[in-house]
């Protein structure tokens, strides 16, 4: 089983850059659940995809349209959502901010660098 370390310290895992004004510190994780936190620069587009994994987004601070199925929500601060598998679905960040997220099962892709 894939694992992360049991204590994780925020401010000693590297920002990785995945697009631009995107940058993402994967946290915790292990074969069925991952944590991870991503960094968006107002204006930054997270593109509409989909996976098989379920994902739960928290909004840590900024404000974003969320869109997945079709329907777009403004979220901020304390919001979250929830994506079902393969749903179709992306961001715009339009006040700079960061989203955590939680994987289920963890991010196979994420980890292959």
């Amino acid at each position: 089983m894939t694992t992360s370390k049991k204590f994780i310290k925020g401010d000693e895992i590297d920002w990785e850059v995945v697009g631009e004004g995107i940058k993402r510190k994967i946290l915790a994780f292990d074969d069925r659940v991952m944590l991870v936190n991503v960094h968006f620069e107002k204006g930054a587009i997270g593109v509409l995809h989909d996976h098989h994994h379920t994902q739960v987004p928290y909004i840590e601070s900024g404000k974003f349209d969320d869109s997945f199925d079709g329907v777009t929500e403004t979220l901020k601060l304390g919001d979250s959502f929830y994506i079902p598998p393969h749903a179709v679905h992306g961001v715009l960040c339009l006040e700079a901010g960061m989203l955590t997220d939680v994987f289920s099962p963890m991010r196979e892709d994420f980890l292959q660098y």
